[in-house]
């Protein structure tokens, strides 16, 4: 930001007058007035009155606390940015972020106390200048059942393939294929976009379209000379229809047999655990391997690794990416990571960003990486050259301790 006059107005609630001064100092040298709160009922008027582009709050004052507040700025339906001072257990700052999250806020990742300049003017990078935000839009979905029937008709349902590599080798070794409309209008989108809006039949048809697809491009590289292992996304539904072990079947043997490993995301419910348990037994004889995905946000882990034939675990990205920030997200990766040590089987760190976090990712013996640090997802035919191409995972990026990277 620019360190000039103020461009742009922070809403500030806090029940520490000095601290709430310190930080009205260090926001006024960042080119942002400030309108001072100490009670929490005098933040929801200035929000309505000012809409400022920016709340800055303590997540501790008052009768009413900071995770309350943010029920009710997503009740006045605030659209401007959101930055938590916690002062707290880091635990509950992080609750509290998600929780904006999921009410829809523009959360900021928290500042601890003391603030920091430095560490505030990092936070409210690209600030000055924006617009204040007026209320919400409650807009219609964007998205209709007759334009998803179109979009499997007209084939506009496409793959892209996340990379996934070795660490032992360097080399990569797999991919994860990720589903994508092709939109005529609106261009390319993410599965976010449009598959909350999917029946349960068109769920169906997208996991055999998605098979389907992915099994040819497999083909592909294995008449190439690649061979790399491909794992697809299945969910609980999908693993409960008899159906799939004859479909997976019949793709793998015409894709000539390609690795193939079926993703089961662990915050999925499953109601019936032993028709699951019996399609994953099928599978796992028939030579394919079953992943748990995100593994640690959910409430299941133990449980499934108990009932399913598992091979891998993909460590969730929120704690691969505050590996170096937080001890905690450190010692569950590390922790996970043994486990599947213990178990024989494969740890997928996901959500990989910074090169600097590969060292300790295989200190704690994590054996598989993939992320937006090391390759995007890309189309079937960038695979090829991404693997016939140099590795982004060169020896540039050392081999020292978790010590040493992850502080």
């Amino acid at each position: 930001m620019n360190e000039s006059s103020p461009h742009a107005l922070a809403v500030l609630l806090e029940d520490d007058p000095d601290a709430a001064a310190a930080l009205a100092v260090q926001l006024r040298v960042l080119g942002v007035e400030t309108r001072y709160c100490r009670h929490s009922h005098h933040l929801v008027g200035e929000v309505l009155a000012k809409s400022p582009q920016l709340v800055v709050m303590g997540l501790a004052f008052g009768e009413q606390d900071g995770i309350a507040m943010l029920r009710r700025l997503a009740e006045c339906r605030y659209r401007g940015r959101v930055l938590l001072l916690s002062g707290v257990e880091r635990k509950v700052a992080r609750i509290a972020e998600r929780l904006g999250e999921a009410l829809g806020l523009n959360m900021l990742p928290s500042l601890d106390k003391p603030m920091r300049l430095g560490e505030l003017r990092e936070r409210l990078e690209g600030l000055e200048g924006e617009a204040s935000p007026g209320p919400a839009e409650i807009r219609p979905p964007f998205f209709h059942q007759d334009e998803l029937e179109r979009a499997f008709d007209r084939q506009e349902l496409i793959l892209h393939y996340q990379p996934q590599f070795d660490l032992a080798s360097r080399r990569l070794s797999g991919v994860e294929a990720l589903v994508r409309w092709n939109h005529p209008e609106a261009g390319l989108l993410v599965p976010g976009d449009f598959l909350p809006l999917l029946t349960p039949a068109q769920s169906r048809l997208l996991t055999r379209r998605v098979l389907q697809l992915a099994m040819t491009d497999a083909g592909r590289w294995r008449e190439a000379g690649l061979n790399l292992s491909l794992s697809m996304n299945v969910t609980p539904d999908d693993l409960l229809c008899p159906e799939l072990v004859a479909l997976v079947r019949e793709g793998w043997h015409s894709a000539g047999g390609a690795p193939l490993v079926l993703e089961i995301t662990e915050t999925a419910s499953m109601e019936d655990e032993l028709l699951g348990s019996e399609v994953a037994a099928r599978l796992h004889l028939t030579g394919l391997e079953v992943s748990v995905d995100d593994f640690g946000v959910g409430f299941s882990s133990l449980a499934r690794l108990q009932l399913l034939p598992i091979s891998e675990l993909k460590v969730d990205r929120s704690f691969v990416s505050r590996l170096h920030e937080d001890l905690q997200d450190a010692a569950i990766v590390e922790a996970v990571a043994l486990l599947g040590r213990r178990l024989g089987i494969r740890v997928v760190a996901e959500g990989v960003e910074d090169l600097a976090c590969l060292a300790a990712l295989e200190h704690y013996g994590c054996t598989h990486v993939q992320g937006f640090g090391l390759a995007r997802p890309m189309p079937s035919e960038g695979i090829m050259a991404l693997a016939h191409g140099e590795s982004p995972l060169t020896p540039s990026w050392g081999r020292s301790s978790a010590d040493s990277s992850c502080k």
